[in-house]
């Protein structure tokens, strides 16, 4: 499989001739209007087979810039037949106050390319409840916010990456040379059991060191 980010929590997967894009942003003019700084650059000339969609937010949910006439399973908890399979959303929250402050989450659980996936989103919740677990399941690669703020920081993180088991976990929505908000990828690959830093913002599953676990993978800032 090939793992492409795009910045924050967008990332595009591909195996086997399938595309899938997971939460695009799209215009961020509003966040640097809040003084924000956000200098990933914009997604363009990019399609996808299946566009998943974490939360309602615009950092996440830019739709309109997935071209290709994607399926979309956008903030759907549940269980849904798509073009790659079954794609299981696990409903959640991006706060730790049951979703009172940021509101809902999904996580997505699928297969590609021979490995089994889950996709976090704004995770917020202090962890894992037992019946969230149960339908995540075991999976070799994960994506997970590790920034803290509205999200988890790297040491829940690197708890939830062991409880499912994950062999990679991708961290996401962090502070890097492209944004100035949430806290550095540091705090998390200082609980991870190895770390594999990369000079590109996209790799290959089949090129990642295999032995121990969890492995923090870590992509050059796109």
């Amino acid at each position: 499989m090939h793992v492409e980010w795009y910045g924050q929590s967008a990332f595009r997967l591909q195996a086997n001739g399938t595309t899938v894009f997971v939460d695009p942003f799209g215009d961020m003019a509003m966040a640097r209007e809040r003084g924000m700084r956000w200098d990933y650059p914009e997604i363009a000339g990019v399609d996808a087979d299946l566009l998943l969609v974490t939360h309602e937010h615009g950092d996440h949910n830019a739709v309109d810039a997935i071209g290709g006439d994607p399926a979309v399973v956008r903030s759907a908890p549940g269980r849904h037949q798509t073009g790659i399979g079954e794609v299981v959303g696990v409903a959640s929250e991006h706060d730790a106050a049951a979703g009172t402050e940021r509101g809902p989450n999904t996580i997505y659980v699928f297969e590609l390319g021979g490995l089994r996936v889950a996709h976090f989103g704004d995770f917020g919740q202090s962890a894992l409840r037992p019946e969230q677990a149960e339908a995540i399941g075991t999976v070799q690669l994960a994506f997970l916010p590790v920034g803290g703020g509205p999200t988890i920081d790297g040491e829940a993180a690197a708890e939830i990456a062991r409880q499912i088991g994950a062999r990679w976990v991708v961290p996401h929505h962090y502070r890097s040379e492209r944004i100035d908000f949430l806290e550095p990828v540091d705090g998390f690959l200082g609980h991870a059991a190895a770390v594999h830093r990369l000079s590109e913002p996209g790799f290959d599953t089949e090129a990642l060191p295999r032995s121990g676990g969890p492995i923090a993978v870590v992509p050059a800032a796109p």
